[in-house]
C-alpha cells in the first residue's frame, strides 16, 4: 500500500472541503500526529492493518468510500473491522510511549515548584522589610527653623494655663485641644494621663529624661515643648502613636 499517495490525495480533498486537521482531529477523535502520519506529513511505524483502520475512519469523516483508498478492503472482513477499533487504543499508547519525553521531568516540575515558592517568600519579604523602613522615624531638633516659625505662630490656649517658655532642666510638655482629642502620655515610661482632652482645654506634664505622647487625632492638637510651639502635627483625623520627646534629641515624629 503506497501511503503516501493515498494521503496526498485524503490530504487534496480535506483541504478542497475546508476542513484543517484541527476539524477532522476533534470529528475523528484521532491523533492529530496519526492524521498527520496518513497525510504522509510524519513517519509511522504502524502496522499496515492498523494504519488501514485509521484510514477507514479518515474516509468516514469526509464521507468518502474507504474501498477507494485502502488496497485489498473488505468491508465484511471481521479482522479488518476489529482491528480498525483496535488500532486507536494501540497506537495511542505507542504514541504515548515515544512522546513521553515531551512531558516535563518531575524533578523539573520540583525545581520549578520551589523556585516559585522562593520568589513568592522573596516578595513577601521584601514588603515587610519595606514597611518596617517605612516606620522609622524622623528627628525633629528643638532649635529647627521649622520649630522657630511655628513659635511664632499664635494659639491661645483655655484662661489659667501655664505655658513655660523655658524649662530649667528636664522636659515640660503642654498639649492644648482645638477640638476634642484622645491622648496618651508617658512620663519616664509612667503613665499619666489617658483620657479624652476636650476641646479648648490644655494640660501641662513634667519628665526628667523622656515622655511619650500618643494622639487619636493629630490635627486636633497644639503642643509646646519647653518653650516651643508645634501646630499641624498630621493630616486631619490621622492618629499619632509613639512621639517621643527628650531633651538631648528632641521630638520625634513617627513616619
Amino acid at each position: 500500500m503506497n501511503i503516501e499517495l493515498i494521503g496526498e490525495r485524503l490530504k487534496k480533498i480535506r483541504q478542497e472541503k475546508g476542513l484543517t486537521l484541527e476539524d477532522l482531529q476533534k470529528k475523528t477523535k484521532v491523533h492529530l500526529n496519526i492524521l498527520k502520519a496518513i497525510e504522509g506529513e510524519t513517519l509511522t511505524n504502524l502496522s499496515p492493518i492498523y494504519l488501514k483502520g485509521f484510514i477507514k475512519i479518515y474516509c468516514k469523516a469526509l464521507d468518502l468510500e474507504p474501498k477507494d483508498y485502502i488496497p485489498d478492503y473488505k468491508e465484511s472482513s471481521s479482522s479488518v473491522i476489529l482491528g480498525a477499533h483496535k488500532t486507536k487504543d494501540s497506537f495511542l499508547r505507542s504514541v504515548g510511549m515515544k512522546m513521553s519525553f515531551l512531558k516535563p521531568n518531575k524533578n523539573i516540575r520540583k525545581i520549578i515548584i520551589i523556585g516559585l515558592i522562593i520568589l513568592a517568600f522573596s516578595i513577601v519579604l521584601f514588603k515587610v522589610v519595606g514597611c518596617l523602613s517605612s516606620r522609622r522615624t524622623a528627628a525633629i531638633p528643638l532649635s529647627s527653623k521649622i520649630n522657630q516659625s511655628r513659635k511664632q505662630e499664635s494659639f491661645q490656649p483655655a484662661a489659667g494655663t501655664n505655658i513655660p517658655k523655658e524649662a530649667s532642666g528636664g522636659i515640660r510638655l503642654v498639649v492644648s485641644a482645638r477640638e476634642n482629642c484622645l491622648v496618651l502620655v508617658k512620663s519616664d515610661g509612667k503613665v499619666v494621663f489617658h483620657r479624652v482632652l476636650e476641646k479648648g482645654r490644655s494640660n501641662n506634664w513634667k519628665a526628667k529624661e523622656r515622655i511619650d505622647l500618643s494622639l487619636g487625632n493629630a490635627s486636633a492638637v497644639e503642643i509646646v515643648v519647653n518653650g516651643q510651639r508645634f501646630k499641624d502635627l498630621g493630616r486631619k483625623g490621622q492618629p499619632l502613636k509613639n512621639i517621643v520627646i527628650t531633651e538631648k534629641e528632641g521630638l520625634s515624629i513617627p513616619r
